[in-house]
């Protein structure tokens, strides 16, 4: 019982007490109007928010973006020397087939799985597969150091490019035929 009659002779106000509650009711009340108005849009909040999202584009992908991790660059480490087998690093890779220069259409599928874990939906240009490799000096993350050096020294190099389209949602052109 001391400690109770400790508290309840602390210098908190009564008017501090009521002005904290005014503002936690406040929020309360906006948040709980936000989702009433999505709702009666006909939408969860989530489903309003995932419908403007991009899709991520297979095709893309397998032909413009996973050449970029078999590629070399300068005096960096390919991203597929690390990526795939027992580096230490994340492995979002597959390991090639014995003879194989590129991956087949199932090993592809399985990377693109893992790679679009990469991809941020609600903040695209901020997606770890973009911000991990870049320059800090570029934009790019320094929360964590990337073992394989920053591949990309700036957002104008044609590769952080093209996975920034992919990102974005961009396709393949589908070919007419004649």
């Amino acid at each position: 019982m001391p400690r109770l009659e400790a508290m309840m002779r602390s210098k908190i106000c009564p008017k501090e007490v009521a002005s904290l509650f005014v503002v936690v009711v406040a929020v309360a009340l906006n948040a709980t109007a936000a989702f009433t108005t999505a709702k009666s849009a006909g939408q969860d909040a989530g489903q309003e928010a995932s419908a403007s999202k991009q899709s991520l584009d297979f095709e893309f992908f397998k032909t413009r973006v996973e050449p970029i991790f078999l590629k070399r660059r300068g005096d960096h480490a390919r991203c597929y020397v690390c990526h795939s087998v027992g580096s230490g690093a994340p492995q979002y890779l597959v390991k090639l087939s014995p003879g194989s220069t590129f991956w087949t259409d199932d090993q592809s599928r399985r990377i693109f799985q893992n790679v679009s874990k990469l991809v941020d939906r609600d903040d695209p240009m901020n997606s770890r597969i973009l911000i991990h490799p870049l320059s800090p000096m570029a934009g790019g993350d320094i929360t964590y150091v990337h073992g394989g050096g920053r591949q990309f020294a700036s957002k104008k190099d044609p590769d952080w490019q093209t996975i920034a389209e992919w990102i974005r949602g961009r396709k393949v052109a589908s070919s007419s035929g004649p």
